[in-house]
């Protein structure tokens, strides 16, 4: 299962230069492509705020 960006998301960017496949796209807040996701947790390790979970 892909990773998700939930509301608490600051949309800081921190996330984006840590995904290895280019999942994440800009936008509000930040989404992450389920079928690009390969389930490494690098996103979620990069997050200030923790918006990003399994």
């Amino acid at each position: 299962m892909a990773y998700k960006i939930t509301d608490e998301c600051l949309a800081c960017g921190s996330c984006l230069d840590e995904c290895p496949v280019g999942a994440i796209s800009e936008g509000d807040i930040y989404v992450i492509d389920a079928d690009l996701c390969t389930d490494c947790g690098a996103c979620a390790e990069a997050c200030p705020t923790g918006a990003i979970v399994e």
